[in-house]
């Protein structure tokens, strides 16, 4: 996790940060309703790249956003899932839907 001296001191610039770029909205998206696997989310996210995904939970868990659980199996298994911490991004999410089914009908 990220100290205070290395977020910005904007609460805006600090969440766009944290989230702001389209891969992280939607693998939050995803994982706001229930754990998934990393080929679940990679099947899911049309167009992204697996070093792209998995660039992008690494942070997202080193910001404590998401979890991993590694279940130490052979096969491999491991599954993400929102922190509590991850939760509270769930009003913005929600907000963010708002105004993209806004937008759409606006155009």
């Amino acid at each position: 996790m990220r100290n205070k001296a290395e977020l910005p001191e904007c609460p805006v610039a600090t969440t766009v940060s944290l989230i702001g770029n389209k891969w992280k909205l939607l693998i939050i998206r995803n994982l706001m309703t229930r754990t998934w696997r990393f080929n679940e989310l990679l099947k899911s996210l049309e167009g992204i790249s697996q070093k792209v995904l998995t660039d992008n939970l690494r942070q997202l868990e080193n910001d404590s956003i998401i979890y991993r659980k590694d279940y130490h199996t052979n096969p491999p298994k491991v599954e993400y899932g929102m922190t509590d911490l991850g939760l509270e991004l769930s009003n913005t999410l929600e907000v963010l839907a708002s105004f993209g089914e806004f937008y759409k009908s606006q155009i």
